[in-house]
């Protein structure tokens, strides 16, 4: 039972991690974005949504097509060698799509959820986002071998330089256009 787990974990840990960490720094990006631009409460909410469903989507059917294109491309080898093609593209692109829709929501949370000054609820947002890069990254561990505090650094350094940059744009769009 414990080898059946892990294999499905280990078929799925790309989409996984590559669906969740698009997800948590796309949405964030929005969130972070819109808080350096002072926008409402209410409009981080819509941004964040209308990225999170439409994104996640494109993220999944990307998965889907880069996986039929990769299989058909195989397709005439494996039928020299007698193998068979078991990567079910669906399943991944709904893994993906599952990934990037859960983890992206983390940071729209405070935003839904607590009633407090914008200041406050992308500070929330923002530690919130920083645990989920880390728990992300630090599960590829599990099926890439790597230390588990490398993998969780490596994916927080890479999210919050991506959230820093678009805290800086709503910035900076905000003083110098609006």
């Amino acid at each position: 039972m414990e080898k059946h787990k892990r294999t499905f974990f280990a078929r799925y840990l790309a989409d996984f991690v590559y669906g969740a960490n698009d997800g948590i720094v796309t949405t964030f990006a929005v969130v972070s974005g819109a808080a350096g631009a002072s926008l409402s409460p209410e409009i981080v909410i819509i941004l964040g949504i209308a990225n999170l469903v439409a994104d996640g989507f494109s993220m999944g059917a990307s998965n889907y097509l880069a996986i039929t294109s990769e299989e058909r491309y195989e397709r005439n080898y494996a039928i020299e060698k007698g193998l068979s093609l078991r990567k079910h593209p669906v399943k991944h692109s709904m893994a993906t799509f599952a990934a990037f829709v859960t983890a992206g929501a983390l940071p729209l949370v405070p935003f839904i959820f607590f009633s407090v000054p914008l200041t406050n609820q992308f500070t929330i947002s923002a530690v919130t986002t920083a645990f989920a890069f880390f728990f992300v990254g630090s599960s590829r561990s599990f099926v890439n071998k790597e230390p588990f505090l490398k993998s969780g650094l490596e994916m927080l350094l890479i999210g919050g330089l991506a959230s820093i940059i678009a805290y800086g744009i709503g910035w900076a769009v905000q003083q110098f256009i609006l």
